[in-house]
């Protein structure tokens, strides 16, 4: 499925098995601070301990899905354990996924829910974030670091108008490097048949119980009001934080001039990537790729 703004396709992708045995994550139920309990797991990761005197064993990846996600997804997990292979790795189910509670605003107050999860990661001892997200992870990911930037960009992107972010520009939420894949510029787009179909998803009552019984989301059923910023708004005020923007030239629900209009918006801060073959978000992204974006995110962050 997609977001509402933002997609995650529900397919299925066949892949080879890793060649390291999956590890049993510390798991943990977090609070936002609008009082929604969200579910995460920490994996420490696979990165050898002599890494330790560069500094990267500091990094960690926190994982934002995409809509109809969770963390016990095989698709999120595969991803994450790819991920580990370059540093530790946080992920989380947003509101309205999986064991978390609330309901999903489909990337409106989920910015709450990723605050949460990168200040537990800097709890247990990683001075250095770095957030990934997939479809509407990544917009998230783009509207969170705009408000929780790096010592050198404080946090005067000034207040979201679609979440009230009072105390949320602590320290402990900033994030020192994001990139987000498959993500939508703007909202409200029907310009592909995914995207008319998650519209009804998340708009008429029988689609909503279709989400709550079918994909196991449970959606929220007003509107946004007041509409969040944009991820292409967003975008402007993430620098000086690194920024990588990753999209796939075959997406189905977001065409390439998406990640063209969040590259444009960056004026010349963002590394943009258009991936040729791939499709959308967690699914389309293979163990390359994914190994690609782990590498680039701890050097970034690191």
């Amino acid at each position: 499925m997609s977001s509402g703004p933002a997609g995650q396709a529900t397919g299925s992708s066949d892949r080879p098995p890793l060649e390291t045995p999956p590890r049993t994550p510390l798991r943990r139920f977090l609070h936002t601070i609008d009082g929604v309990t969200i579910d995460a797991a920490y994996d420490p990761g696979t990165r050898p301990s002599d890494d330790s005197a560069t500094g990267l064993n500091d990094v960690v990846i926190v994982v934002a899905h995409g809509f109809t996600g969770d963390l016990d997804r095989p698709h999120v997990r595969h991803a994450a354990a790819v991920l580990a292979r370059h540093a530790a790795v946080v992920t989380f189910s947003f509101r309205g996924h999986g064991a978390s509670g609330g309901s999903s605003t489909v990337g409106d107050r989920e910015v709450h829910d990723l605050a949460a999860a990168v200040a537990w990661a800097r709890e247990l001892g990683h001075t250095r974030v770095a957030t990934v997200g997939f479809s509407m992870g990544g917009s998230v990911v783009l509207r969170h670091a705009a408000l929780h930037r790096g010592p050198d960009g404080g946090s005067e992107g000034g207040p979201d108008r679609g979440a009230e972010m009072e105390h949320e520009g602590r320290t402990e939420a900033r994030t020192d490097a994001v990139v987000s894949v498959s993500a939508p510029a703007r909202w409200y787009y029907r310009g592909t048949a995914p995207m008319r179909r998650l519209h009804w998803l998340v708009t008429r009552p029988v689609g909503r119980a279709v989400g709550r019984y079918g994909l196991r989301t449970r959606i929220h059923h007003r509107d946004w009001d007041p509409v969040p910023t944009s991820p292409v708004e967003s975008v402007p005020l993430i620098a000086p934080t690194p920024l990588l923007i990753v999209h796939g030239d075959q997406d189905g629900y977001f065409p390439v001039d998406h990640p063209r209009m969040l590259a444009a918006a960056s004026g010349g801060h963002a590394e943009l990537w258009i991936e040729h073959g791939m499709g959308h978000a967690e699914h389309a992204a293979d163990d390359e790729l994914l190994g690609r974006i782990g590498a680039w995110a701890v050097a970034a962050a690191g």
